[in-house]
């Protein structure tokens, strides 16, 4: 399908951190989702993720919901690794990555599939009610932030449904622990089976309720 692939190119060209592989990983576990719900991510940054799952979307006629309060995370502020400061808002002080976010989505024609709401995760979680299809953690990556996605989110997924974890590195050396820490719960939970993955993402296929 044309728009399909326009919208996987627009994701490979969008600024980011994830790799093709694994965005392309992302957008045929969203495409084979076989329950019915809505696709929602936590953590957009400028929305190469989202283009992955609005592939997926249009194809399967879904709608993804991002989530992201659009202040960065604590590698992107002042004196960190990843800090742009042409991304602060002089008016407040303060990252703002929804301007690049929303032009990344519209650039792409994907304003259709793609419904950005900026909120910090666990503000909306209660709020939220329908079953999703599919799950996508990528936010923040303190263990405290991580911890707190998955407690938000996970029971919300539908069984059926697919749970991808972002940035899962075994190894200390490779990386951040945190969303190790939440795969290696959800494993232990038992309401999952692991499906395969790519990289660092991590593909689990919910089949039971939560307990």
């Amino acid at each position: 399908m044309p728009v399909t692939a326009d919208l996987l190119d627009a994701a490979r060209a969008a600024p980011g951190f994830m790799p093709d592989d694994e965005g392309t990983a992302l957008y045929e576990a969203a495409r084979a989702v076989a329950v019915p719900g809505p696709l929602l991510e936590v953590g957009s940054w400028m929305g190469r993720s989202a283009l992955y799952l609005a592939a997926a979307a249009r194809e399967t006629g879904r709608q993804v919901v991002t989530v992201d309060h659009h202040r960065g995370s604590e590698e992107h502020q002042p004196g960190w690794e990843y800090h742009d400061p042409t991304l602060v808002d002089p008016a407040v002080g303060l990252l703002d990555t929804l301007p690049r976010f929303r032009r990344t989505i519209a650039d792409a024609g994907a304003e259709d599939v793609v419904i950005a709401v900026v909120a910090r995760s666990e503000v909306l979680a209660p709020l939220w009610a329908t079953p999703l299809a599919l799950l996508f953690l990528d936010g923040s990556h303190t263990e405290e932030s991580a911890r707190r996605d998955q407690d938000a989110w996970v029971a919300k997924l539908a069984v059926g449904g697919t749970l991808a974890i972002h940035d899962v590195f075994p190894d200390p050396a490779d990386g951040g622990q945190a969303p190790y820490g939440v795969y290696r719960r959800v494993v232990a939970s038992g309401e999952f089976t692991e499906l395969p993955g790519t990289g660092s993402l991590r593909l689990l296929g919910r089949t039971s309720s939560p307990r």
